[in-house]
């Protein structure tokens, strides 16, 4: 591709923001261990207080350290949520969501007004002296915007009618984006063992999910990297084991390979006939790697004797600032053999800025290798996204943010007549937190 030595050095600036406090907040980032939950604004005290002193649901750590299924993130992520306490159990809960509107440039672009977000939940108790039972739900509206989600240039994936493909389309995620259940039990002060169950879940592969990384959960819109890095975050029917030892952990999932159907107000159900392996270490607080692979079934119903192995490898840092702020970047890789003798990469690198508890920006640097956006074999794409969004407090848990993105588009010379060069696009939105 001829854009490579500009997204590389692009990448390269995104993982270099300047730790404009590097040194203030390295102390007890286990007194803000309360996550579960999307991150929230430092004003709304009780919310990241109310947990302050509590240790994972799945290991001797903070709580911070965990981020969507089972993955991890740094310890020195920030989190909140509106937490309580009844009969033994204890509970935390958030909402999200945005209202935006989407517009692409050139003939395969589009415009749209939707709605995307998600309402979270989760419950955990004690059992004897060394275990904890955790429940966990996620409900989206994405089903409402329409089967045919919403216009994102060069992306592909999934089908709005079972039929044919989406491209140049994000699809809706499924109503349901995670139903289940973990155990862990602990082994001594540095080490446990456990289980996680979901229907959906996300089985352990890749870094978390894109809407739960502090670098990219600001961000309204979905990656183009999403069905290499993260795809597999809603899948119907997993079964995940995993061993943590003080700052390491390695886990094995088998899971149901098909990726949900273009139904997405059910409970779909299957055999669990794929395979993954994560490994994941956490050297301080401030990094989180993990190097995975995943041998996954018929992923995608139109080409239901597709079978994929993917790897992926990422690297997450996060700072936090004077003045309740933080800085977080993810740079991501990944790669794809689907059996046709092609090996398909794709990385990504995104960084945001929060330097207080009313802006916050955003930016993201991404490239695939794809047979899904037309031409002659494998096409090159690139993807570059810059956004803000301002936050207004209008309650002790609710914040309103509005905000903007825009995109610059950059297609190899197999596209370019059907893209018309290198097109444009943009997203304003309006963002409702509760917790």
């Amino acid at each position: 591709m001829t854009h490579w030595t500009a997204w590389t050095a692009v990448s390269l600036a995104l993982l270099a923001t300047p730790a404009l406090a590097q040194t203030h907040d390295d102390h007890g980032m286990q007194d803000h261990g309360d996550h579960s939950m999307h991150h929230g604004d430092d004003q709304a005290g009780h919310s990241d207080h109310a947990g302050a002193s509590m240790r994972s649901a799945l290991g001797p750590y903070a709580m911070s350290r965990d981020a969507s299924g089972t993955s991890w993130q740094p310890d020195a992520s920030l989190h909140g949520g509106v937490h309580g306490e009844a009969a033994g159990w204890r509970w935390m809960g958030h909402a999200l969501f945005n209202g935006t509107y989407a517009w692409s440039d050139g003939p395969r672009g589009d415009e749209k007004a939707f709605l995307a977000g998600m309402v979270m939940g989760a419950a955990r108790r004690d059992v004897g002296t060394d275990g904890t039972l955790n429940l966990r739900a996620m409900l989206s509206p994405d089903p409402f915007m329409g089967s045919n989600g919403y216009p994102l240039l060069l992306a592909a994936g999934e089908s709005a009618d079972g039929v044919t493909p989406l491209v140049d389309r994000q699809h809706p995620h499924d109503l349901f984006m995670e139903l289940s259940a973990s155990y862990a039990h602990r082994l001594d002060e540095s080490g446990a063992v456990f289980i996680y169950a979901g229907l959906p879940g996300e089985p352990a592969f890749g870094p978390p999910a894109f809407m739960h990384r502090m670098s990219a959960m600001d961000s309204p819109e979905a990656p183009i990297t999403h069905h290499w890095l993260d795809s597999t975050h809603i899948t119907f029917g997993v079964l995940t084991a995993g061993y943590i030892r003080d700052n390491w952990k390695i886990e094995v999932s088998q899971f149901r390979g098909r990726e949900p159907d273009n139904s997405r107000f059910d409970i779909e159900t299957g055999e669990l006939d794929s395979t993954s392996l994560r490994v994941s270490w956490n050297p301080n607080q401030n990094w989180s790697l993990q190097a995975s692979w995943a041998d996954v079934e018929s992923p995608e119903a139109l080409h239901p004797d597709d079978d994929e192995e993917r790897w992926s490898a990422s690297a997450i840092y996060t700072q936090r600032l004077a003045n309740d702020g933080w800085w977080s970047a993810t740079l991501a890789a990944s790669t794809k053999d689907h059996g046709h003798g092609e090996m398909l990469d794709a990385w990504l690198a995104e960084a945001a800025l929060h330097p207080n508890d009313r802006w916050t920006f955003f930016a993201r640097a991404e490239a695939i290798e794809t047979e899904e956006l037309g031409g002659a074999g494998v096409q090159d794409a690139a993807r570059l996204s810059l956004g803000a969004i301002r936050d207004f407090r209008i309650g002790p848990n609710t914040v309103l943010g509005v905000g903007a993105a825009a995109q610059q588009h950059f297609v190899s010379d197999g596209l370019e007549t059907s893209y018309d060069g290198d097109p444009a696009g943009a997203m304003g939105f309006v963002r409702l937190k509760i917790g």
